[in-house]
């Protein structure tokens, strides 16, 4: 009798073990934390499987960026030309990820639909898009691909022209695009006496400093050197603001691929672009195609 309920138990005991084990390897893993950054086991060599991730169209990739595209960012608004710091970003992150050049296909997405909350069409966008806080409360970024800052564009003949302060630009009607750090810049930092104009696009924002409806604006500084040697030749680049201006704990402001809140391939792209900085090959694309950081001017 003492034998039979030994036995007895001894098999409900490992029935019951089993069932345990079927459960925990039924357990949804977490792709994501509050914060945007991949958790538990998302970011895996299993989950990162080249060429097989959980992307919008199975075996291929698709990337985001607005229409048009600038340079030195993109090559004659044409993304899929694997030419310009950002197309050539992109297709290096591909091939990290197991997509050769064929395997990648773009979509055009506004800058600000893409860090609006929702439903992404891409499977990750590049678009000088900077990386807040704010912004992760409704997408995931990347790691930081680029480190940037902000720069300030007079005509040449503008009694701000000469300014080297921020001070020097309080009196300025200053114009930046919406929603982009440089229009954060002008508001917390230079604080003008002027209600800054805001524009839909850098494109406005350059004709309107053409066509004197600003005194200046502020993009971000390779694209400040674009406008002024091929946009608005009467302009020039007054300076820039120092590293961590436009941002809220003053650390280098940088620009991140942009994914859906929560995606699964945040963590993967995350480590494509840490492989790409720690191989050089990010360094390596900046000096290829973006003018040098120091050859323009801090604002004091």
């Amino acid at each position: 009798m003492n034998a039979l309920l030994k036995t007895s138990r001894l098999l409900s005991a490992a029935a019951g073990a089993a069932v345990l084990v079927l459960a925990a390897g039924c357990a949804p893993q977490s792709s994501s934390n509050a914060s945007g950054s991949p958790s538990g086991a998302s970011g895996s060599a299993a989950t990162c499987a080249k060429g097989a991730l959980p992307t919008l169209t199975s075996g291929k990739l698709t990337v985001g960026t607005d229409d048009p595209a600038y340079d030195p960012w993109f090559d004659n608004n044409k993304p899929s030309d694997g030419k310009g710091f950002e197309s050539a970003v992109a297709y290096a992150v591909a091939k990290q990820l197991g997509y050769d050049t064929s395997k990648v296909t773009w979509t055009v997405a506004p800058f600000n639909s893409v860090v609006a909350p929702g439903q992404k069409k891409f499977d990750f966008d590049i678009n000088e898009v900077s990386i807040t806080d704010e912004r992760r409360n409704a997408v995931d970024f990347s790691s930081g691909y680029y480190d940037v800052r902000q720069a300030v564009i007079t005509l040449k003949d503008s009694k701000y022209a000469g300014a080297t302060t921020v001070a020097g630009l309080k009196g300025a009607k200053i114009g930046a695009q919406v929603g982009t750090t440089g229009l954060t810049v002008v508001q917390k930092l230079v604080q003008p006496s002027t209600q800054p104009a805001v524009f839909d696009s850098t494109d406005e924002a350059s004709a309107a400093l053409k066509n004197h409806q600003v005194d200046a604006i502020v993009v971000d500084l390779p694209t400040a050197f674009y406008i002024t040697s091929a946009q608005v030749t009467d302009a020039k680049i007054v300076g820039q603001f120092a590293s961590g201006a436009a941002t809220s704990d003053g650390k280098p402001e940088q620009f991140g691929l942009v994914l859906g809140k929560g995606s699964t391939l945040t963590s993967c792209v995350s480590q494509a672009v840490d492989a790409l900085r720690a191989d050089g090959t990010l360094d390596q694309l900046a000096k290829q195609y973006l003018p040098a950081a120091d050859s323009a001017p801090v604002l004091k």
